[in-house]
């Protein structure tokens, strides 16, 4: 029988940077019982992000978040939003090239995630903050 479970997942960053949330996201997939179905994930804030990317070499973080200040650099002066810091406006660039829902089937009961893969929110600014992310699973 087709179903649904809903929870929110809070995570608290440091400052800028990946935090995996792969583990977190696989125990309440766990818990909603489903065998079959549908996990998706949405991030209640417009200056983090949501990705699935590599989680055995760090470098790669390393070297996305090296990009991603070349493509978005804090306190350029050619923006005008900054209500919030040099960080403001370039966190909520990063956020628009990148994505703030994921969507990842379910099979025998756990995340359909390549060997390498991993669940990360992305915290685009240079403060701690706690971030929201929704979890809506369907599935039987």
């Amino acid at each position: 029988m087709l179903g649904q479970y809903a929870e929110e997942l809070s995570v608290s960053t440091r400052s800028r940077g990946f935090y995996e949330i792969t583990r977190e996201v696989g125990e309440l997939v766990s818990a909603s019982g489903f065998k079959t179905g549908l996990v998706t994930l949405h991030v209640r804030h417009t200056s983090a992000s949501l990705l699935i990317q590599e989680n055995a070499d760090p470098s790669v973080r390393t070297d996305l978040e090296s990009i991603f200040s070349r493509l978005a650099p804090d306190a350029d002066p050619v923006y005008k939003h900054n209500y919030e810091g040099d960080d403001d406006m370039s966190a909520h660039i990063r956020t628009a090239l990148t994505n703030v829902s994921l969507s990842i089937p379910i099979s025998g009961g756990s995340m359909v995630l390549g060997t390498w893969q991993g669940i990360y929110l992305w915290e685009h600014r240079t403060h701690p903050h706690i971030r929201r992310i929704h979890i809506h699973i369907t599935g039987e």
